[in-house]
């Protein structure tokens, strides 16, 4: 019991810290989320956090917020909690991601227009701009490539977990083709996806 009780503050305490220092959207969360479930704290996979978001993309919502409902339920499901706790566990991880923005918006909304034309505002959100931008990079390059570090030198493997075999990897690349080169819409991308995924396997 001690242990679920510790578990849920833990949850709260990284999706609100999560929630504080994302910019850009859900995107940019993914990476910050993988670091802290997958790396930090061990409670998922990368196979298994691969798969959470492949879910939040195909599910309506924010990907981050869906990220972090599956994400607490699949916590506390891996540790041996009731299907009434993981969903409390989903509740805890997406009240706390949702917080900080909710206050952040909250004060800006209240403090914009005063800030409108200010050098100081139009300067930190010109940097702010290209980190977002690397920050959704970096979740892409997260959820293909495993980066360990040896002193200064990055060392970078395939994660063999999300990429199995050839038929991943020509589902990667039909999928690739079909949104840049011929601009088919995303809903049929992953649709044609499922149904080449349920086929293959």
């Amino acid at each position: 019991m001690m242990e679920t009780i510790l578990l849920f503050g833990q949850l709260f305490v990284t999706f609100f810290i999560i929630g504080v220092f994302t910019f850009g959207g859900g995107y940019a969360m993914l990476s910050l989320i993988q670091t802290q479930v997958v790396v930090a704290h061990h409670w998922l996979s990368e196979s298994t956090f691969t798969n959470i978001v492949a879910i939040s993309q195909m599910t309506p919502g924010p990907i981050g917020v869906n990220c972090a409902t599956y994400t607490g339920y699949e916590v506390l499901t891996s540790a041996g909690a009731s299907h009434a706790v993981a969903i409390l566990g989903s509740a805890t991880a997406t009240f706390a991601l949702i917080l900080p923005s909710f206050f952040i918006v909250l004060t800006m909304v209240k403090f914009y227009e005063k800030f409108m034309g200010n050098r100081l505002f139009e300067g930190v959100m010109g940097w702010l701009r290209p980190a977002v931008v690397g920050l959704i990079g970096a979740a892409a390059v997260i959820l293909m490539v495993d980066t360990s570090w040896t002193g200064l030198i990055p060392h970078f493997a395939i994660v063999e977990e999300n990429f199995m075999d050839w038929k991943s990897w020509a589902l990667f690349a039909a999928a690739m083709v079909a949104s840049l080169g011929f601009k088919v819409n995303p809903i049929y991308i992953i649709v044609a996806g499922g149904i080449a995924g349920l086929l293959l396997y």
